[in-house]
């Protein structure tokens, strides 16, 4: 081999590894898939759950999350998990108050397929004590379902960040639940209109969330309102990407307030997560 030869093999190498290199610093990811919270279209949805259920498989959402003292909209386990398979969607999981968790409605979730069940809410705690005690709670109800193939977790609103006479809920029930039975579902717009510093927060916690709530606020003051994903002022570039850096495996839209209507806003989410890189 001339050195003419060696000389330009050498530098279409170094060329070839530069191209890749910079490929891997370009390189954008999309969520392949994401779901949603059923209460996003609560207005509706009573008056016909499979028919709603359908459309919202339509739109590209894989994953549901339901809510309700029927999280299986009057289906049998069997029925729920047959026709969610037919419409190409996961139950995943389903919102669950304290007073309705119990061992009968755990088994039930169980039997449709589901594999989380969350507690939606536990308002303001009046102590650190009265954080710890929800905290004891959540542990057991973890242990029950664990018996059931199921994860227990908690999802927050503003009020867990609160700073209230130096206590913050959401760092005690952290602190204070065993990561083999409780799990954490984080609401990311309410994280942000609490002030909290959310990238910071995932660094420290990122292992205990595997699930996570995507709304977007249109203004946080002097009360938050919100609006579509793609109009308002929360980054999810950003969020998502810490997201899926902490390990947060599935990505829920939840919106409770519209622009236009339940369904329209909807399909302007599931068109804005379909495009949206990070």
């Amino acid at each position: 081999m001339n050195i003419n030869r060696r000389k330009f093999l050498q530098q279409s190498a170094s060329l070839a590894a530069m191209a890749l290199i910079a490929n891997r610093v370009d390189a954008k990811e999309t969520l392949k898939q994401f779901g949603c919270q059923l209460y996003s279209i609560r207005d509706v949805l009573p008056k016909d759950p499979r028919g709603y259920m359908k459309q919202l498989a339509d739109m590209g959402y894989k994953y549901f999350e339901s809510y309700s003292k029927d999280p299986l909209w009057g289906m049998s386990p069997k029925d729920a998990k047959a026709f969610l398979s037919d419409i190409g969607v996961k139950m995943v999981s389903t919102h669950l108050g304290l007073q309705e968790t119990n061992e009968e409605m755990i088994a039930k979730c169980a039997e449709a397929g589901l594999s989380y069940v969350i507690c939606p809410a536990i308002g303001m705690q009046p102590s650190a004590d009265a954080w710890k005690k929800k905290a004891e709670t959540f542990n057991q109800h973890g242990e029950t379902c664990k018996k059931y193939g199921l994860r227990y977790g908690y999802h927050n609103h503003s009020y867990s960040f609160q700073n209230a006479n130096g206590v913050k809920g959401q760092r005690i029930l952290l602190e204070n639940t065993d990561p083999s039975l409780v799990c954490f579902e984080l609401d990311m717009c309410w994280i942000e209109a609490s002030g909290e510093d959310t990238l910071a927060h995932l660094k420290e916690y990122g292992k205990r969330y595997e699930l996570c709530h995507i709304k977007q606020l249109e203004t946080k003051d002097p009360r938050p309102k919100q609006t579509d994903l793609e109009k308002g002022i929360i980054d999810y570039k950003q969020l998502i990407r810490a997201g899926k850096d902490a390990g947060i495996r599935y990505y829920l839209v939840e919106q409770e307030q519209y622009p236009v209507s339940p369904i329209e806003s909807m399909k302007n989410d599931a068109a804005y997560l379909k495009t949206l890189s990070f």
